[in-house]
């Protein structure tokens, strides 16, 4: 596994909080906003595994809806548990992000 990979695997549940905050979204969906953040290597079966996990957490909830371009899918939404957990993780990555990103740039310079 990658450095890129391990780092990532401890922030993407809550990178899929925060996108799930901005809007209902469904799993390909969500697989599509996190290639437009720059999360490029975030596969879909990296995907629906945290999904079940959070929705089983009940930090998400799932609902079948129609689609104008196909099947019905599965939106998900931010439970009142879901918006704590991303709170949560806000407050944890900011403690850990702020350290981290003073120590390389001492490095750096």
């Amino acid at each position: 596994m990658s450095q890129r990979s391990q780092l990532l695997k401890g922030i993407l549940e809550g990178c899929i909080l925060s996108i799930i905050k901005m809007q209902p979204t469904y799993g390909y969906e969500l697989s599509m906003k996190l290639q437009a953040f720059g999360l490029f290597d975030v596969s879909e079966g990296s995907i629906y595994p945290i999904l079940l996990r959070l929705q089983k957490e009940k930090l998400i909830i799932g609902e079948m809806r129609k689609s104008d371009t196909g099947p019905k899918r599965k939106y998900y939404q931010l439970t009142e548990a879901g918006h704590m957990q991303l709170a949560e993780f806000i407050h944890q990555w900011e403690l850990l992000k702020q350290p981290v990103d003073k120590i390389i740039e001492k490095g750096v310079n």
